[in-house]
């Protein structure tokens, strides 16, 4: 399957609310398992981002792009989308996100707002990263390699905590076997590790900036 590559050159064109939700409608009806939800989505184009730039700079986007909606499960058709249209708008969606997220965390930090869910009651509105941080992990798990020994940080560990726990961790040895399945249940911790995932991803951004 051919997929035209990411222009980090293009314009800017960010995707407005009803292109959001189509393009969250779009994922949630593909008939597949694996397919990201819109949040999962905005992190795993953002860890694209913010991590090491030869993995951006050097995978096929059709090994990278496909990941989204769990795999193209025919080359030979446009499964598991309903038509060629509907790929070629999903795949024109996420590459403006994705130009329109790098422009952001170039110049415009303070305008940068990752999508987690949200859940109201009453008057209070908790946050949930799970998704998000599970789609962040996922484009980590691309190249591994590539981001090093990033995980291990002496600098960074504490930071990076509630990105791993919420994201449900990484490889064999970077899990979340010390997180407490009880307090990931309870909506007040996930909301309080939720709101320290950007500090996080911030982080990271600042240490693979300085590496480059």
């Amino acid at each position: 399957m051919n997929y035209p590559d990411y222009d980090a050159q293009s314009p800017i064109t960010p995707l407005d609310a009803s292109e959001l939700d189509a393009l969250d409608r779009t994922l949630m009806n593909l008939p597949q398992d694996g397919v990201m939800t819109l949040d999962g989505l905005d992190g795993y184009l953002t860890a694209l981002l913010v991590g090491p730039a030869e993995v951006l700079a050097t995978l096929p986007t059709a090994q990278w792009l496909p990941v989204i909606w769990g795999g193209d499960a025919d080359a030979e058709t446009a499964a598991p989308f309903a038509s060629n249209r509907q790929r070629k708008n999903a795949v024109v969606a996420v590459l403006r996100h994705l130009r329109h997220l790098a422009a952001q965390l170039a110049t415009d930090l303070d305008q940068w707002e990752p999508i987690f869910s949200v859940a109201e009651q009453g008057e209070r509105e908790w946050a949930d990263a799970s998704d998000w941080c599970a789609g962040f992990l996922q484009a980590v798990d691309l190249r591994p390699q590539a981001w090093g020994a990033v995980w291990d940080a002496a600098d960074l560990g504490a930071q990076l905590a509630p990105l791993l726990q919420l994201g449900g961790g990484l490889g064999d040895d970077l899990d979340a076997d010390d997180s407490d399945e009880d307090d990931l249940s309870d909506p007040e911790t996930v909301d309080t590790l939720s709101r320290m995932v950007p500090e996080a991803v911030l982080a990271l951004r600042a240490h693979f900036h300085a590496a480059g």
